[in-house]
């Protein structure tokens, strides 16, 4: 019993990893699933393409480890945050489609509720803001809008979770309903001051909190799997932006974390202090270990990996994401993108901001495109950075841990260097979200090492280094800000 079975439960793909004792990965299975598109701003993913994705890339990174499920210590769980699910406690199916946290249909309700001045109160509360992204909306419109559903949830009948309850759920047959801290902080309805489900939030909302799960520390028993061949307890769960900030190892105040997946999400280590934000960023929870929460300032990037999933499958510029870097190599500079397809996320927070491209000429084609994409995701990054910076002194100086698919790109990652002004570290695994998985479960199971140890153990593949020159970097923000600015107008 020396493996880890990690579920990586994303936006567009499941993935299951195996890790030894020694925290290396020995076999991963992958598997994409549909994204649906029912309205205008609606994301939702089927709930059983979910489930069914998670068993099967399961099934396959065992047999492709050549390991059976006596072999495991444990099973730690990471998923894409906000995505909302309700199901019947008794069938154990979902009501509806999971709701994604791209989605923003519940726009007109975060906005009638800023107009009765609820949203000073949801800041003091959770850390969060008036939204769409987080779970709470969507909850309140599935019990508004699926028939038959709010009788109900006042009868006790149904279940709501994030996607790591939802596949909790599943894999112990419905035997255990439960969170850990860092899920339940980005529901709109959990008080991170007292770490416990508010019932004013629930109030504000009209959700009753019989729907609501048991919230544990990330290193937790959460329950046991009994679907691979043998029994295997359940022992670790964080989002994946935090899991993400346990695998850098970002455990002390003022370290720094940024994923590119299909968004990005940038979480800055503020310790047991919980700093509430002046420019529009999120209060949130790091992990909580051992009944000690650590906390956060994260900024949050609706469209980042997705632009490049746009430029190959709906403008099919390129085959694969790996063509973009090729592209943007030889590209004409003048090209600014704007990716608010879902909104705009921190700082600006405007759900009904739409994407728009500024500065095209009759040259123009796949390789500006292709530049302008991925430059979109640095200038991005440096919104954060700047209102993090405004935010905290501990953030003056940090240096920037990258993970996430794209940062494969060299090209990439060197003009995020050169557009904040920041060191930029790259690790040895990039795919650090299934590592901090990994590491809640085995030091839960007691083989992997302590905090302090696990930090230790990061290694460094490529530092980027800022090489522009600070009048070249401030024009092109400047730039950057005026074309937000027009697509904000539009």
């Amino acid at each position: 019993m020396s493996f880890i079975l990690a579920i990586d439960q994303g936006t567009t793909s499941s993935r299951a990893i195996v890790f030894d004792a020694q925290m290396r990965p020995v076999a991963t299975a992958q598997e994409e699933f549909e994204q649906l598109f029912p309205a205008s701003g609606w994301v939702e993913h089927r709930a059983d393409d979910i489930w069914q994705t998670v068993l099967r890339t399961c099934q396959s990174a065992l047999k492709k480890a050549r390991l059976s499920a006596a072999e495991l210590a444990g099973i730690g769980i990471t998923n894409q945050r906000e995505t909302t699910l309700l199901w019947d406690r008794e069938t154990g199916h979902a009501l509806h489609n999971a709701i994604v946290w791209q989605d923003r249909r519940t726009s007109d309700m975060c906005e009638a509720l800023k107009a009765k001045g609820f949203e000073a109160t949801v800041r003091q509360t959770t850390g969060l803001l008036l939204d769409p992204y987080f779970s709470g909306t969507k909850l309140a419109w599935l019990l508004d809008n699926v028939e038959g559903a709010r009788a109900k949830a006042e009868s006790g009948a149904l279940a709501f979770g994030t996607v790591d309850s939802w596949l909790l759920w599943k894999l112990t047959g419905g035997k255990a309903h439960a969170t850990d801290a860092t899920n339940a902080a980005r529901t709109l309805l959990y008080d991170i001051r007292e770490g416990c489900w508010s019932r004013k939030m629930c109030e504000m909302l009209d959700i009753p909190q019989s729907l609501l799960p048991e919230v544990k520390d990330c290193a937790a028993d959460f329950g046991t799997c009994e679907l691979f061949g043998a029994p295997v307890p359940i022992l670790g769960i964080a989002g994946d932006q935090q899991a993400a900030t346990i695998g850098q190892g970002c455990f002390a105040p003022g370290m720094m974390k940024s994923t590119y997946g299909t968004g990005c999400f940038a979480l800055l280590n503020t310790g047991a202090e919980l700093v509430l934000s002046d420019n529009r960023l999120l209060t949130t929870i790091a992990y909580q270990l051992d009944g000690k929460v650590t906390y956060a300032l994260e900024g949050s990037i609706f469209v980042a990996g997705a632009v490049v999933q746009w430029l190959r499958d709906g403008l099919h510029l390129i085959n694969e994401a790996r063509d973009t870097q090729r592209l943007a190599e030889t590209a004409e500079e003048g090209v600014v993108l704007v990716p608010a397809f879902t909104g705009l996320g921190a700082p600006y927070w405007d759900a009904n901001c739409r994407g728009a491209a500024f500065g095209l000429t009759r040259g123009t084609g796949p390789r500006e495109m292709a530049r302008a994409a991925l430059e979109a995701v640095g200038y991005q990054t440096r919104d954060l950075l700047e209102a993090m910076r405004a935010d905290w002194t501990g953030a003056a100086d940090t240096a920037l841990r990258v993970d996430g698919g794209m940062t494969a790109s060299d090209w990439t990652m060197q003009f995020l260097a050169d557009i904040t002004g920041a060191q930029v570290d790259r690790p040895l695994i990039l795919e650090s979200t299934a590592v901090g998985a990994a590491w809640l479960a085995g030091q839960r199971a007691g083989f992997y090492p302590d905090q302090s140890g696990f930090a230790d153990m990061w290694q460094l593949d490529r530092s980027f280094t800022p090489a522009m020159d600070s009048e070249e970097r401030e024009a092109k923000y400047a730039r950057w800000k005026r074309a937000v600015a027009a697509a904000q107008a539009f």
